[in-house]
């Protein structure tokens, strides 16, 4: 899922692509969208980067590409008219989240998958879980959990995958070098590692296609840190 803002860099870009054959500037795309600055264009371009939209080539001057369009564009569209940040894709209206795992047959413990998130967008999202996954309950601490499907490969050097499903322990807190879902600016939730230099929060990714990206810290939000990941062959 795309953030309106991203939704709409998206849409400029290729429908300038489209008229001239040529990317927007940076100064362009800052006048579209209405941003005081380059660095949320930058931002975005990152995050759609990250989803598999579109690719910067090396090189090369205002060198964007699309690669791919939102799969619902109707529901996009929707969106844009009247935004609210489901950053997790794919919230749902079900049953309540658990404040424990239950205990399926098998001995494994069965907790709430919750959606997608880039590995490359509040968790409040989290009291509509859209299924549920079986874990083994040593791969579980105390305290709640979640499940999130990866969208995404800025984690694959940290053995992340695109289409991995991993295990969250909410919280709010971490530690330097934890892999967590960090929500940003209240608008876009991502996994990434944590690590605070000084006054600034810095989210890593593990792949070195993508750049890490540095943050004040009132504007990111620790939602939950990695403890386990499911992956099917």
């Amino acid at each position: 899922m795309l953030t309106r803002k991203q939704y709409e860099l998206l849409m400029f870009i290729q429908e300038r692509i489209r008229e001239s054959g040529i990317p927007p500037s940076f100064d362009e795309m800052k006048d579209a969208l209405d941003l005081k600055s380059k660095s949320g264009i930058h931002r975005l371009i990152t995050a759609l980067e990250e989803r598999g939209f579109i690719r910067r080539l090396q090189h090369r001057a205002r060198a964007l590409e699309v690669v791919k369009m939102p799969e619902n564009l109707a529901a996009a569209k929707t969106a844009r008219r009247g935004f609210e940040p489901a950053v997790i894709e794919g919230a749902g209206k079900r049953e309540p989240v658990r404040t424990a795992p239950r205990a399926a047959n098998d001995g494994a413990a069965v907790i709430p998958m919750v959606g997608r998130i880039a590995a490359g967008i509040p968790i409040e999202a989290l009291q509509n879980p859209l299924d549920s996954v079986p874990v083994p309950q040593n791969m579980l601490g105390s305290g709640e959990h979640y499940a999130l499907e990866v969208n995404g490969d800025s984690m694959i050097e940290a053995g992340i995958l695109d289409g991995d499903t991993v295990i969250i322990q909410r919280c709010d807190n971490a530690q330097n070098g934890d892999i967590v879902v960090a929500l940003v600016d209240n608008q876009e939730a991502t996994l990434k590692r944590l690590r605070r230099k000084g006054e600034s929060v810095a989210l890593e990714a593990a792949n070195p296609r993508y750049e890490t990206r540095i943050y004040g810290p009132d504007r990111v939000r620790v939602q939950g840190k990695l403890v386990g990941l499911l992956r099917h062959y």
